[in-house]
């Protein structure tokens, strides 16, 4: 949910009521509505039976074995030839025993079928919208949060819709309606039984809502303590190669079983409680029924009711007692998955700090001029990471951004795609603010190569083409010859159709590097950005993909990242950071590599008296439509 609100990514907000969350989950499974009726609908054909399944004991005792006459309800429904005599009578009583089992079970197979085909549905759809949005939530959110707080929600805390919606909502309600049911009957058999049947009943909602608030603390504390474990093995996982080099196998491990051992404990706490619950639940029903049994046989020595009637009462006693177990359980089952549709929603409602114009500019393809005027940013709000940067680039310009580590050159490019915003100060691309695009069209004009370039689990061709999903073999073959990687790739034995493994690791960091350099042939953007690109390979791999680059680079706005000024050579312009801040700014004549006469290191808040000369050595006409 996009609200204008302004706040951290994460942050924590009141804890919503359990009603409110039982109305949000009845939202999501709007559109399942006709679905959750149809599986009310054959779930109340329980009752029925269930009224149904003491008949046959009665009849057996009261008509068979005491021979008294048939009610007349009974004796209009069964066969004259069942009646005739006990024998047969017994015999309509064993098939009418039969008859109700199986269509107990044909209705159980029926409502569980529906049941998990509806919650299915409704959990493919919710995590659908809990993967969606976390991968549109900010950075600044997964840098906070880490991967397995949203894998955590999405995976285990998603089902709880399923539970909520369909597990627990049809049973509460259809339990409510056999207690009813019950209840009548139980009335007209005997009402003073049925008043003390009933009297337990306070007892059993007033334990239900002792416990529903502890409970649903317990589930929340359980939930945290598995995402911290989940979260080990993620990390753990991801650097396997970086734990291993360390032989940190054995710290790694005590690191799980830390987590891991206190959400043990979390869950036998948790058993405990319930445990107890149980227990008191149970304890109270069977007061209930001893109750019931001593009056129910003072009543029958008395001649106020038959054998029979004493057993069918017991019968549906404990047919009422288990629908009344049934809520009171559910309530307390119910706070596990409320505690996870709360944490699941949290991400559902995690603001998005990087927000899409509502009514935003659509562009096919920028010109790729770009001005960065007294831009300021900190992932902290405490801690600024880039303060008052301010400079031009003309269009189809090659800018290398120099500095040392952490001097806020990743963050600088990071702005110009919107991975985050500014704090203060606004990006110009073609004179327009880059918060006025359309996010998706902005995005779609830059073309990215990594210091680490990330391939995906499958084959070469598929991460080639993953810039452009709808691209030929031949466009594929195309953007790799021009990133100088179709003569590796076809040396391969599977050549394109070759698995990279999990993040390309199969390959070579030169050969990952080249595909990626095809992906961004591929996409063919406007403006071009190369973080570090050569930083992790040899001086021979990184005269190939130099060579590539200088292709790429061609009639684009670029901006390369380097530690090494000499990787920076081909550039028309360089930035010099430090400490967040533009320290110098300096043209360089691309065919001398050196500075051009009079443009020499100038500082950058002296900008604005040197843009027309800038974009004159550049070539480029004047910015000041920008500024």
């Amino acid at each position: 949910m996009v609200t204008s609100e302004k706040r951290e990514p994460g942050r924590s907000r009141t804890a919503p009521t359990s009603s409110a969350l039982f109305r949000r989950v009845l939202g999501e499974a709007r559109p399942y509505w006709p679905h959750i009726g149809a599986i009310f609908v054959v779930s109340m054909l329980s009752t029925p039976l269930a009224l149904l399944a003491p008949i046959p004991l009665k009849i057996v005792v009261d008509n068979v074995i005491v021979a008294k006459p048939l009610p007349d309800v009974i004796d209009a429904i069964l066969p004259a030839s069942a009646t005739h005599s006990s024998s047969s009578l017994l015999v309509a009583a064993v098939i009418l025993l039969v008859g109700i089992a199986l269509l107990q079970h044909l209705q159980l197979l029926a409502t569980n079928v529906l049941g998990a085909y509806t919650g299915e549905r409704i959990l493919l759809n919710f995590r659908g919208r809990l993967f969606r949005h976390a991968q549109r939530l900010s950075l600044g959110f997964h840098d906070t949060k880490g991967t397995a707080h949203s894998v955590y929600r999405i995976q285990y805390d998603g089902p709880a819709i399923h539970y909520l919606a369909i597990d627990a909502t049809v049973p509460l309600l259809t339990s409510a309606l056999t207690v009813v049911a019950m209840i009548v009957v139980v009335f007209r058999i005997d009402w003073q039984l049925a008043l003390v049947a009933l009297a337990v009943s306070p007892g059993l909602f007033w334990l239900s809502r002792a416990y529903q608030q502890p409970l649903r603390r317990r589930y929340r504390t359980l939930g945290e303590l598995e995402t911290q474990s989940l979260g080990v093995v993620q990390e753990v996982l991801s650097a396997v190669r970086v734990v291993k080099a360390f032989g940190a196998e054995d710290r790694e491990q005590q690191r799980f079983l830390t987590y891991s051992g206190a959400g043990m404990w979390a869950r036998i706490r948790l058993a405990w409680f319930e445990g107890g619950l149980g227990l008191l639940l149970g304890l109270t029903t069977a007061v209930g029924s001893a109750l019931v049994l001593f009056i129910g046989v003072r009543h029958v020595q008395s001649g106020s009711i038959s054998l029979g009637e004493l057993l069918i009462v017991m019968a549906y006693l404990s047919q009422l007692y288990t629908p009344l177990q049934t809520i009171s359980s559910k309530f307390a089952d119910v706070q596990g998955s409320l505690s996870s549709a709360e944490r699941a929603f949290g991400l559902l409602d995690a603001h998005q700090d990087v927000e899409d114009s509502v009514n935003g500019v659509s562009v096919n393809r920028v010109k790729g001029a770009v001005a960065y005027r007294n831009v300021s940013f900190g992932y902290e709000r405490d801690r600024p990471v880039l303060k008052g940067i301010t400079f031009v680039v003309p269009a189809g310009t090659q800018v290398g951004i120099a500095g040392t580590t952490g001097a806020g050159k990743s963050t600088i490019v990071s702005l110009l795609t919107r991975f985050y915003d500014p704090t203060e100060g606004h990006i110009l691309l073609d004179g327009v603010d880059l918060r006025d695009y359309r996010l998706a069209d902005l995005r779609n004009q830059f073309s990215i190569v990594l210091q680490d370039p990330l391939l995906f689990s499958t084959t070469i061709a598929e991460n080639i083409a993953y810039a452009k999903p709808e691209a030929t073999e031949a466009e594929i073959i195309a953007a790799a010859s021009a990133a100088n990687a179709h003569d590796f790739v076809t040396a391969l034995p599977d050549g394109y159709h070759t698995q990279v493994g999990e993040r390309g690791m199969r390959l070579s960091g030169g050969e990952r590097q080249r595909i990626s350099l095809a992906r961004a042939f591929l996409k063919d953007a406007p403006i071009l950005i190369l973080d570090e690109p050569t930083s992790s390979v040899d001086v021979k791999t990184e005269e190939v993909i130099m060579d590539a680059m200088q292709r790429l680079m061609r009639n684009r706005t670029t901006f390369m990242i380097a530690h090494r000024l000499s990787t920076l050579e081909m550039c028309d312009l360089r930035l010099q950071v430090e400490n967040g801040q533009l320290v110098t700014i300096a043209a360089i004549d691309w065919a001398t590599g050196h500075l051009v006469d009079g443009m020499r290191e100038r500082p950058a808040n002296q900008l604005a008296k040197y843009e027309g000369q800038l974009c004159q050595t550049l070539g480029q006409p004047g910015l000041s439509r920008m500024t």
